[in-house]
């Protein structure tokens, strides 16, 4: 039995075909601003941002910088030099000189210095949320209620934990790479964190964290992979 092709029917009528309709939202492409513009001596404003409004410009993301995640490509050229074992960086000590926001610059900076000479400074854009939180830990300014990192430190105290140091490891592009070293008592573990929420968690610690900045980040302005990437 054969059935007949309903489709070469002539009295078959076919809709015509429709282009899909744009969705204006499918346009806005929202991509987080990540820990910012680096400097090396000068300690110069950057642009760039840290995470969402994280370490950078943004939220840190960051900032972020990403917990706003630092805004990483998916994929990454490999890098012509080969990784750099842990124990042979040059880790140099540092502390949190200023936050500020320098007008016409919609994005606050932070300024590390060396502690040892020739002292010289990286800076970094971070987000405002951000740049108040650090801001509040830096100057040991008492809030009402616990923000977020002063809790995560309490926390921390709660159970026994020790911030052994903070370390900023590398950076791309605008976006900053950074290392929270804690030890408890089942060991220690390294996080990878934003840059501006390593520095506000060491800050509310009840002793002096050391700050460590990787010495390739001070001697030039161009991308460093983190030791061992």
């Amino acid at each position: 039995m054969t059935v007949p092709d309903q489709a070469a029917a002539p009295d078959a009528v076919m809709d015509p075909v429709q282009d899909p309709v744009a969705d204006p939202l499918l346009d806005l492409v929202t991509e987080p601003p990540d820990d910012a513009v680096v400097t090396d001596g000068a300690g110069t404003d950057g642009a760039g941002t840290d995470g969402a409004g994280t370490d950078g410009a943004g939220t840190d993301g960051a900032g972020t910088d990403g917990a706003g995640t630092d805004d990483v490509p998916a994929e990454r050229t490999p890098s012509p030099h080969p990784p750099v074992p842990r124990d042979a960086v040059d880790f140099r000590m540092a502390l949190v000189s200023s936050v500020t926001l320098d007008l016409p610059s919609q994005h606050p900076s932070v300024v590390l210095r060396e502690i040892d000479t020739p002292r010289r400074q990286l800076t970094f854009s971070i987000g405002m949320p951000d740049a108040v939180a650090l801001s509040h830990a830096h100057r040991r300014i008492a809030t009402p209620r616990p923000l977020t990192h002063e809790l995560m430190s309490s926390a921390l105290q709660a159970f026994d934990v020790d911030v052994v140091a903070v370390r900023i490891v590398g950076r791309t592009g605008v976006v900053y790479f950074a290392e929270l070293d804690l030890r408890g008592r089942t060991g220690r573990s390294v996080l990878s964190c934003r840059p501006s929420d390593a520095l506000t968690v060491a800050l509310h610690q009840p002793i002096q964290v050391p700050i460590l900045i990787d010495a390739r980040l001070l001697e030039s302005a161009g991308d460093v992979a983190p030791p061992g990437a």
